[in-house]
């Protein structure tokens, strides 16, 4: 970076604790938490008037519930309803004694139905954690589970993370997260130790069932650079006018190195170019944030981030998006 450009981008981000946060920020918007019980993995989606949350499985509070699920009318103030379970029944793939489902992805698909994305442990430790799928006719469920699994590589992991994407044309993907880390050498998040092995980020092109694949995936990103840390995570793609924008987690989700980077590509299935962080711990006293979905609106964001005492808090902002820039 050039030395004007470097003062410049100092004089408008002091406050930020890395040079890893891309030139292009600008101040914070981001607000929260609204849910202070533990709400981790948001995803939000708009119906009518109501936004909706859904969460995972909280280890602290309200263990029962296999996915958690928030409404809100402004975005602001949001009502849990810790009683009311979206995915009461697991299918027969998931150890139900691990008990601990997380990273749901919520969409809506052109039939009206409701598609719910949700990661889970197994019984193949070669695949420790896949990736299931489960339908409902309402917003608010209960969401009925696919019997077989939507992605699960026993070759590389498992997977995780799925997150669904629309495309203008109406193509429907999903992208997800390779769990090779689970089988790692050991250090932070189990991929601390050398040899380090990769975790990237898959897209894979879908039917209007959100289910059935199209084709082979492509990788998008991987953890190549010293400022991911053990992996990548987390997935979320959106498009605005010529770009798409990938939304994603790096390092481990237990640190405060946890954050929300981003990528931008002229393509969803390639070309994906890191941008840098978009949240990070001491951005407007965050800490440790991750977890992160925008919505098809291409302004609502949602992200947990920690509260210092295990727990991850639901946090919002509102993003705009121009060329390969992101702000906040």
């Amino acid at each position: 970076m050039a030395s004007s450009k470097a003062s410049l981008f100092l004089a408008w981000t002091a406050f930020l604790p890395s040079l890893y946060a891309a030139p292009l920020l600008q101040k914070r918007s981001e607000s929260g938490p609204y849910i202070t019980t533990d709400f981790p993995d948001p995803s939000i989606l708009r119906v009518g008037s109501t936004w909706y949350a859904f969460a995972g499985q909280s280890l602290y509070d309200y263990k029962s519930t296999h996915i958690q699920f928030a409404t809100s009318t402004d975005f602001e103030t949001w009502t849990l309803q810790p009683g009311n379970d979206m995915l009461p029944d697991l299918p027969s793939w998931v150890d139900s004694s691990k008990d601990h489902i997380w990273a749901p992805d919520i969409n809506h698909l052109d039939d009206g139905r409701f598609l719910l994305y949700f990661s889970a442990p197994t019984y193949d430790t070669n695949a420790p954690h896949c990736i299931g799928t489960a339908i409902s006719d309402s917003i608010d469920g209960p969401y009925t589970p696919h019997e077989t699994s939507f992605a699960c590589p026993a070759d590389r992991g498992g997977a995780i993370d799925a997150s669904g994407f629309r495309d203008a044309d109406g193509t429907r993907y999903v992208v997800y997260k390779i769990d090779a880390n689970s089988l790692g050498h050991g250090g932070t998040c189990n991929n601390g130790v050398e040899p380090i092995v990769p975790t990237p980020i898959l897209i894979q092109q879908v039917e209007s069932d959100g289910v059935t694949k199209v084709g082979d995936t492509s990788e998008l990103i991987t953890n190549d650079s010293p400022e991911d840390g053990p992996l990548v995570e987390g997935p979320s793609l959106i498009h605005s006018g010529d770009t798409y924008y990938l939304f994603y987690s790096s390092n481990c989700f237990t640190t405060t190195n946890y954050d929300v980077a981003y990528a931008t590509s002229s393509s969803p299935t390639s070309g994906f170019t890191k941008q840098g962080t978009l949240f990070g711990t001491g951005y407007g006293g965050l800490k440790g944030p991750g977890g992160a979905d925008a919505a098809f609106d291409n302004s609502h964001f949602a992200f947990a981030a920690q509260k210092g005492d295990g727990r991850r808090g639901l946090y919002t902002a509102q993003i705009t998006l121009s060329g390969d820039s992101v702000s906040a």
